[in-house]
């Protein structure tokens, strides 16, 4: 009975003091499963998973507790959580000692800290002292901050009140969203404010996106002894910047400067006392210049200077400036100064509203001494673009257009060359002027363009050189009727033209026609017909094909198309025989276009409207003949051979078809093309015009692209024979790749009709990811007013993204 009261008594006691807590003096309280007091209670060990609570709002799980009461140090094993509540910090960890009469908390292993619910420390060995709220690691680290940039480093000491961070061999990786530019930094070592960001640091490397310039094999970096970054200015001194790729050698080009400022609220960058180097060697110094950061993709600043050199104009630089006017506008002011008293301002303005867009382009050029009039003049040039989106809901879409062309001088587009009138809305040929409104309108019944257009020939003498158009319109639709059997469409135009000084024609032209769906026969034929009717209203003055007083005219034509495809297919191939034919009759008169340039080949042959106009259908009854052949290859898509030959024959002579087509005669030409691809790197084309006594070549015109291993070489040739107008012109190009980044260029056009080569060029490249380099010969025999026949070597470097340079020696 004794010893039954004595275990409850026991176990009372071991209830009361041990199941729930036990206060160890008033500074750790244990809540623990199982816990044993030993060494005459100076030594506490808990063995199943619990929680110590400290009278510092301190939080400490883990699977097993040792605690010393002597020494008041806490031993903690197997996942060890802590929670400090009042420095918001949790550790995570194996093992841990804290000493808690110093606030010293030490860790063994993997440790993971977070910090002020802002940065995720992953660390070993760390030493916390709460004192003076620091971490402490020598071993290899890293932070994850909120912004998931991470940092990583060895040697730290973090100070968790102000987020000071002290390391070595610190390598900062960005996340995109943070930043689009900046790929990751590396600092030897430095300090840094992980509040404001803000930081002073040893070597610095920084490492931008490859494609920051829009060239993926790029490798942008700056290399700096030291750097610092206060507020919104990072200062990098003694530092060297290159957007070539990483190698052993030295980079084809850098800038190297005494100090390279950033200003991060401004988004520019300034270089102070800077010398642009290649492979190594000094070729240019700047005292001070600055560019916008790459991160900017519209802010006012100075854009990549251009150097050039030509025969004509001499030296020049060219300094473009960019002006960020507003969200929507802005403006690229291109001076170019040249070292014969010549001064271009170039200008481009560019707005975009949110149904609206313009550029303007336009110029003035002072000092400009043209040889044809051995005077110097003030030349320009304008040109405009602007387009209106109506945004009518009854239309598919509903637009205006409007483009402006136009300069004071006849050669000015040719003698400032495209490197000097940098405009993306240039002409597209340098002899001709194109301005035009124009109205859009696209139903889904019908669509409608209507506008005005003036072009210029800047060839002829002034009082031709203009044909106006005011004003013109084109209108389509297609029609329900009869679509069991087919297609039928209205289709009307018309113009007001004036050329010529005092030619003046005014049309409206209606088109209706008629193409049937395809019907088959047992036999395999297809065959379609066709109905075309043209109804021409028109009035002219000073012109042969209109007459002064208004005149109607409906025309028609009808049109029957049959053809037998045959098919065979071989074990490596398929080949295919098309013969076909066209029944065509006009019994209306056409205009009289004997004398016009017009060209036929296998590719229009067959068109309804192959003559090309847009006021007559062609007259008079005629059979279209035609053979097409292919044999494809099964396994490779790239060989093939294919044959057409086409003739036409009527049954009388027709007058007013255009006569150098041969299709106005009884038998016209044999035309034929023959296309040979023996793979994908050898092509060879040939296109013909045999005459109807198949004795005579009227045309003939040969190409062939070849390319094997490292050369590469295309001939083009051509033969025509007609009355007072002969050609035979033969180009030849070759170039040969010596390796990635070294090429060799030729080019010849020879005139073989006049015994004269019309140019030479010779040319040089090496090229690599940053930086290209030529050496070109040039030699032209071509004579326009101010440009004459030249011979000169060019050298031309770019340094990508910062330069261009391009220098002529006049031979």
């Amino acid at each position: 009975m004794k010893n039954k009261f004595f275990k409850i008594i026991v176990i009372t006691i071991y209830l009361l003091f041990f199941k729930n807590s036990i206060l160890a003096q008033e500074q750790f309280i244990f809540d623990i499963g199982k816990i044993k007091i030993i060494e005459n209670g100076t030594k506490f060990v808990g063995e199943n998973r619990g929680i110590i609570n400290t009278n510092n709002n301190i939080t400490i799980l883990a699977d097993e507790f040792i605690y010393f009461k002597n020494e008041n140090i806490l031993n903690a094993k197997g996942n060890v959580e802590i929670y400090d509540r009042n420095n918001d910090l949790k550790i995570f960890t194996q093992y841990l000692d804290y000493k808690k009469n110093k606030e010293l908390i030490l860790t063994k292993g993997i440790t993971t800290a977070l910090v002020n619910s802002k940065y995720e420390f992953r660390s070993k060995d760390i030493y916390f002292d709460r004192n003076e709220m620091t971490i402490i690691s020598k071993k290899k680290s890293s932070i994850l901050d909120d912004e998931l940039n991470s940092y990583e480093f060895e040697n730290f000491i973090y100070v968790i009140n102000n987020d000071y961070l002290k390391a070595d061999n610190v390598e900062i990786k960005f996340n995109n969203s943070t930043t689009d530019k900046i790929k990751e930094i590396f600092f030897a070592h430095g300090q840094f404010n992980l509040k404001n960001k803000e930081f002073i640091t040893g070597d610095a490397k920084y490492y931008f996106d490859n494609n920051i310039f829009e060239k993926k094999e790029n490798d942008p970096r700056i290399y700096a002894v030291t750097s610092k970054k206060s507020g919104d200015i990072v200062e990098l001194n003694k530092a060297i910047f290159t957007s070539c790729k990483q190698n052993d050698d030295c980079p084809p080009w850098s800038i190297q400067a005494k100090k390279i400022t950033h200003n991060e609220k401004k988004k520019q960058i300034i270089y102070d006392d800077a010398i642009i180097k290649i492979y190594n060697k000094p070729v240019l110094y700047f005292p001070k210049f600055f560019h916008p950061d790459p991160s900017v993709k519209r802010q006012s600043g100075f854009l990549k200077p251009y150097f050039n050199k030509s025969h004509i104009l001499g030296s020049s630089i060219q300094i473009p400036y960019y002006f960020n006017i507003a969200d929507n506008k802005d403006l690229t002011f291109k001076p170019v100064f040249f070292n014969n008293d010549i001064l271009m301002l170039q200008n481009e303005y560019r707005q975009k509203n949110s149904k609206s867009s313009l550029i303007t382009d336009f110029s003035f050029t002072d000092g400009y001494k043209s040889e044809t009039t051995n005077s110097k003049n003030t030349i320009s040039h304008l040109f405009a673009k602007f387009n209106l989106d109506f945004d009518l809901n009854n239309f598919n879409s509903s637009t205006l257009d409007i483009s402006i062309q136009k300069t004071n001088n006849d050669t000015y587009l040719k003698v400032f060359d495209t490197n000097l009138i940098d405009s993306s809305i240039k002409p597209d040929n340098f002899d001709n002027l194109f301005s035009n409104i124009e109205f859009n309108f696209n139903h889904e019944d019908y669509n409608l363009t209507s506008g005005f257009s003036v072009y210029e020939n800047l060839q002829q003498s002034n009082n031709d050189r203009y044909q106006f158009i005011f004003p013109y319109y084109e209108f389509s639709k297609n029609l329900s009727y009869f679509r069991d059997y087919g297609n039928l469409s209205l289709n009307s135009s018309g113009d007001n033209n004036l050329k010529n000084t005092n030619n003046l024609t005014s049309r409206i032209i209606n088109d209706l026609n008629f193409t049937s769906k395809t019907f088959y026969t047992n036999s395999g034929l297809l065959n379609n017909l066709n109905l075309f009717t043209k109804n021409l209203n028109s009035v002219g003055k000073n012109d042969v094909n209109y007459k002064s007083s208004p005149n109607l005219q409906i025309v028609n034509i009808l049109e029957m198309n049959t053809s037998y495809p045959l098919i065979k297919e071989l074990d490596n191939s398929i080949n295919t025989l098309i013969p076909k034919v066209s029944l065509r009759f006009n019994p209306s008169d056409m205009k009289n276009y004997n004398d016009d340039e017009r060209r036929i080949d296998v590719n229009n042959l067959f068109d309804i409207n192959r003559l090309g106009y847009t006021d007559t259908l062609e007259t008079g009854k005629s059979v279209t003949l035609g053979l097409d052949f292919k044999k494809e290859s099964l396994e490779d898509i790239n060989n093939y051979f294919q044959l057409k030959l086409g003739t036409i024959f009527r049954d009388k002579l027709e007058s007013k078809i255009p006569k150098r087509t041969s299709i106005n005669q009884k038998s016209s030409n044999l035309f034929g093309s023959l296309n040979y691809n023996m793979n994908e790197n050898i092509e060879f084309n040939y296109n013909f015009a045999l005459d109807n006594n198949y004795k005579n070549f009227k045309e003939n015109s040969f190409s062939a692209d070849i390319s094997l291993n490292k050369f590469n070489t295309k001939i083009e040739f051509l033969e025509e024979n007609y009355e007072n107008n002969n050609q035979n012109i033969l180009e030849n190009s070759l170039s040969y790749t010596h390796d990635e980044n070294n090429i060799f260029k030729f080019a010849t056009r020879r005139n073989r009709e006049l015994n004269l080569t019309e140019y030479y060029n010779l040319v040089y490249e090496y090229m690599n990811d940053c930086l290209s380099a030529a050496i070109k010969y040039k030699k032209s025999y071509y004579n326009d007013r101010d440009l004459k026949p030249s011979e000169e070597i060019m050298f031309t470097i770019t340094l990508f993204p910062i330069s261009s340079l391009e220098q002529n020696f006049n031979q």
